[in-house]
């Protein structure tokens, strides 16, 4: 996130991003018509959601009913609006907007953040993996 415009632990987050033009994926995703993968809009959702958590550690468990109204292209600034809707010790369920220019560009109806607990399994070896 480039900007926190707003937190309230265990209900909302407010955050934006500035989608640069100089951004190394542009020139694949897609050269003639660049746009931001929705992927990366759904980190976006996931950090700015983690915020709207408050303390410990967090995790995206799960994403349904997610919309991608528009492109987000270089040059844009997305403001990113996670509303929590549940709350207990382990898990933080809600919603998110994005939107830029005053105009939706996705919008989330339901995200799941699971507690983190103990020791996160790192992916250790690659071998056969081939490019």
């Amino acid at each position: 996130m480039d900007e926190v415009l707003e937190v309230v632990p265990g209900l909302r987050a407010v955050a934006t991003r500035n989608v640069p033009g100089t951004l190394a994926l542009f020139a694949t995703h897609f050269p003639r018509f660049p746009v931001l993968p929705g992927v990366l809009i759904l980190d976006d959702i996931a950090e700015t959601a983690r915020l709207a958590a408050g303390a410990g550690a967090w995790t995206l468990a799960e994403v349904s009913r997610i919309r991608y109204r528009r492109y987000v292209e270089p040059g844009d600034r997305m403001v990113v609006d996670v509303r929590i809707t549940e709350a207990s010790a382990d898990t933080i369920r809600g919603s998110a907007t994005v939107t830029v220019d005053g105009r939706t560009v996705t919008t989330v109806r339901e995200l799941r953040l699971a507690r983190v607990t103990g020791r996160v399994p790192v992916l250790s070896s690659l071998s056969g993996v081939r490019a």
